[in-house]
């Protein structure tokens, strides 16, 4: 008895769903991507084989290299409602386009009294131009303690959190400097703070 056959048919696969989700992945990585912000100076930091994801709101990191420190507020709000807290208890003006710029700059490092000339600055005079560091001096200026005293304030404020710090510190930086930095922190009774570092391979136990 001979065997039935069986007609042929080509395949065909709709593949429009499939692109539909491709696009819509790759739109949503975009958007939610967080774009690598350049620092005010080169900071090689030592490593270590502890790790910790850096929070993206109420955290603060003050980077410290080339004997100049830097603050790193994350949080738009944070950023605003400090820089007003500031400039009320300073007598200096910020105007309200001041305060957005302020809002979206990550890292600064200059007196108090500069900041608006750097807020007013276009983005390509912002690209070339190295700030001269933040003071510390515990004895007379020291703009950092009052950045951070303001911004532990506003997060406690909008959030009702403890702001989280870190020191960012280049490994060949001299040590005098690291010093002021963490003396200011502990005339605010901050004793507990992150150190940021490089991550290694830990070693392997025989």
């Amino acid at each position: 008895m001979a065997r039935a056959k069986v007609a042929r048919k080509s395949t065909a696969i709709d593949m429009t769903a499939m692109c539909d989700v491709a696009f819509l992945l790759l739109t949503f990585f975009i958007l939610s991507a967080k774009p690598k912000v350049q620092e005010p100076v080169n900071a090689v930091v030592p490593s270590s084989t502890g790790f910790e994801v850096i929070p993206e709101t109420d955290f603060a990191i003050i980077t410290i290299g080339e004997n100049k420190a830097f603050l790193t507020i994350e949080g738009d709000d944070l950023r605003r409602a400090t820089i007003k807290a500031m400039g009320d208890t300073y007598g200096v003006k910020f105007t309200p386009a001041d305060i957005q710029a302020f809002a979206h700059m990550e890292s600064f490092g200059l007196p108090l009294a500069q900041t608006p000339q750097l807020l007013q600055m276009t983005p390509a005079q912002l690209a070339t131009f190295k700030q001269p560091g933040m003071p510390v001096d515990t004895n007379k200026e020291n703009d950092l303690a009052n950045w951070v005293y303001y911004a532990r304030k506003a997060a406690a404020g909008l959030h009702g959190v403890e702001l989280r710090l870190a020191i960012r510190a280049d490994a060949q930086e001299d040590y005098p400097v690291v010093d002021k930095v963490i003396k200011s922190l502990q005339k605010q009774h901050l004793d507990k703070f992150s150190l940021i570092t490089s991550a290694k391979n830990a070693p392997k136990i025989k």
